[in-house]
């Protein structure tokens, strides 16, 4: 389970599925991860049916403490970026796993 898909391998399997060369995949899959990327950026939500939900979130500071010596700390206010599955994408991957 320790595997990793790369951007390559993904570029690869649009070519096949699609039936396009893998320099057109490429464009398309470029296209769409920029397209996604800009989105998020504006603080706008990329929901993609049947996959997910991206969205930007904002921290604020809060009070935390070091595990090591037990001394609060100050947690600073930051930005975030979340990923919510669908129920399809979270049931498809659980019925994966058992397998």
């Amino acid at each position: 389970m320790d595997q990793t898909m790369t951007r390559t391998e993904i570029v690869d399997a649009v070519a096949l599925q699609i039936g396009v060369t893998d320099k057109t995949a490429l464009i398309i899959v470029k296209t769409v991860l920029e397209t996604i990327r800009a989105t998020l950026e504006t603080g706008e939500q990329v929901k993609i049916s049947g996959f997910g939900n991206f969205s930007v979130r904002s921290k604020v500071p809060r009070r935390g403490r070091n595990p090591k010596t037990g001394e609060e700390i100050e947690i600073t206010a930051r930005t975030v970026l979340t990923f919510k599955p669908s129920n399809i994408l979270r049931n498809r991957v659980m019925v994966g796993t058992s397998n």
